[in-house]
């Protein structure tokens, strides 16, 4: 359309489409071309199968409802419900866990608002490092030799960084690790109180209540198992029955723990 004073008037710039997205986003963590093209395969059914709707308008329903449909209608093998699971929507994957194996769990939507202002805050704790001349993390197994830039990238941070920078002696180089692990147990322990949980409450204790609200919403025991990362669906059965809480009680246990974290930590 030509503008009323006679100059054409430019074409407005066109968002990328959501595999394109997907394919930057990829290539940004340097994932590998045959992952990026499995990622791309689980993505395209995810959102045939429910009817071409745009992955930002689904969460938790309507990804349970596609990996039991593949393990019940298909029966898909356990590997690939797995592989379905990892591809990029709405997730958060933990690389070398226990036992060095990467997890793949939900982000739950009443945590999302508190989250992103945690990440704003903690984006601008890293650029004012940078800032300073410092901002740099260290890498595991030798990924800085190979990507020498990658240290200083935001997408390299730890979600939650210690208070005070690291010194290498050697270098003067600065950065900042994650906090310390029994910091974490802290916070657990007084949200449990903040929410009147009597019972003795451990960061494993979240692992087996994450299985049993998964059981209650509904997930089939294969899915709890993946997401756990149980060799053997026993050892699930047991996790979901082991904490008998009602949700309904505290359903605010996740906001809670977030904002007791910053209390706590800062």
């Amino acid at each position: 359309m030509d503008d009323p004073r006679g100059s054409p008037r430019a074409p407005a710039p066109q968002r990328p489409k959501l595999l394109d997205r997907l394919r930057e986003a990829l290539r940004a963590r340097h994932y590998s071309p045959r992952t990026e093209q499995t990622y791309r395969h689980w993505v395209k059914r995810f959102i045939f199968f429910h009817n071409v709707r745009h992955p930002a308008e689904m969460a938790e329903p309507e990804i349970n409802a596609f990996l039991t449909h593949l393990a019940v209608k298909e029966q898909v093998s356990a590997s690939t419900q797995n592989q379905a699971l990892s591809a990029p929507l709405s997730q958060i994957v933990v690389r070398d866990g226990k036992g060095f194996k990467d997890r793949v769990t939900m982000v739950p939507e009443a945590i999302k608002p508190s989250l992103e202002a945690h990440l704003a805050r903690v984006k601008t704790i890293h650029e004012r490092d940078l800032a300073a001349g410092y901002g740099r993390v260290q890498m595991p197994y030798a990924l800085d030799r190979k990507y020498p830039n990658a240290p200083l990238e935001w997408g390299w941070q730890f979600l939650f960084p210690q208070e005070k920078r690291w010194v290498n002696p050697r270098t003067g180089e600065q950065g900042r690790h994650h906090v310390d692990p029994a910091s974490l147990q802290r916070v657990v322990k007084a949200t449990a109180v903040a929410t009147g949980i009597a019972k003795h409450a451990t960061c494993h204790t979240l692992r087996h209540s994450f299985a049993t609200h998964l059981l209650e919403d509904g997930y089939d025991i294969r899915t709890i198992q993946e997401l756990l990362g149980h060799k053997d669906v026993k050892t699930t059965m047991i996790s979901t029955h082991v904490l008998n809480y009602d949700p309904e009680d505290h359903p605010h246990v996740s906001l809670i723990f977030l904002e007791a974290w910053h209390e706590h930590c800062g």
